[in-house]
């Protein structure tokens, strides 16, 4: 006969047994993760599909990877510009595992591949700004230097068959050391004052020619105008001599007259007078 305490006690154990078994035999993917199914260390099934899925019980093991892109902050790194600016670039990087069975393969996990990810890009980080200059990489060119980092970054993973994409590589922060950069906005300065230098000099340069230039071209409007003056007095004067004889008198009269403190000491029947007195005798 058997007793109901030990039929319960043999119910339990097989329930959990149940349990155990179904546990080691059905797992659950997510839409944010895809799985890879390893028996005896080699991966053998790669699961993309969300919901439940079942393994080979004791046998396999199923280690997640993430879906989504995942962003990894490379440590600060001082490289040195092509001319020879020290300059402290902090860089991120966004990848996503495009290939988990290559991935498991060749990096294990995602502590791993952010060491190895860290060495490429800080390689490539010193190859391509080393082909540039610290003012380019500051402010200039940053765009065209960050496309060029990503490409070559892209070209070694690749290379290396990582089971990586890498989706984007951008620069942070790109700055002088500190220690540097008070000589370097000096010398900066410097080289501006001296631009701004040489743009005045050459402004006062032109200046002084365009004077010049119109100094002599009013000089030769003034000689045509003076020249044609005297050819208008010339010809009034031979065709009616009085007038020649009245425009010089009207001449004498402002030289002496028109200041008006003059005093002259003069005869009133004086010819100086001609052109003052009424009548017949003023012809």
């Amino acid at each position: 006969m058997i007793r109901p305490q030990n039929h319960l006690t043999a119910i339990g154990a097989a329930a959990g047994a149940l349990l155990l078994l179904l546990g080691s035999t059905v797992y659950q993917v997510d839409q944010r993760h895809q799985a890879l199914v390893i028996r005896f260390g080699d991966p053998i099934r790669v699961v993309h599909t969300p919901g439940l899925h079942l393994k080979a019980p004791f046998l396999d093991r199923v280690v997640k990877f993430d879906n989504r892109n995942i962003a990894l902050n490379a440590d600060q790194e001082e490289v040195i510009a092509a001319d020879q600016e020290r300059l402290v670039v902090d860089a991120f990087v966004r990848y996503r595992i495009s290939d988990p069975r290559q991935f498991y393969k060749t990096l294990g996990d995602e502590t791993k591949a952010k060491d190895r990810l860290e060495r490429i890009v800080n390689a490539s980080l010193r190859q391509t700004i080393g082909r540039a200059n610290s003012e380019e990489v500051i402010a200039g060119k940053r765009a065209v230097i960050m496309a060029a980092i990503r490409d070559e970054v892209g070209r070694q993973v690749k290379a290396s068959n990582l089971g990586v994409q890498i989706i984007d590589v951008r620069i942070r922060r790109a700055d002088l050391p500190e220690a540097n950069q008070k000589a370097v906005f000096e010398r900066m300065q410097t080289a501006r004052q001296q631009e701004a230098a040489q743009l005045r000099a050459i402004g006062e340069q032109q200046k002084r020619e365009i004077v010049a230039t119109a100094t002599e071209e009013g000089e030769k409007i003034r000689g045509e105008g003076d020249a044609r003056r005297a050819e208008l007095f010339a010809s009034s004067f031979g065709r009616d001599p009085n007038f020649a004889a009245f425009y010089r008198s009207m001449q004498a009269y402002e030289a002496s007259l028109g200041k008006g403190d003059a005093t002259l000491v003069l005869s009133p029947d004086s010819a100086f007078f001609k052109y003052f007195q009424r009548g017949p005798q003023a012809q």
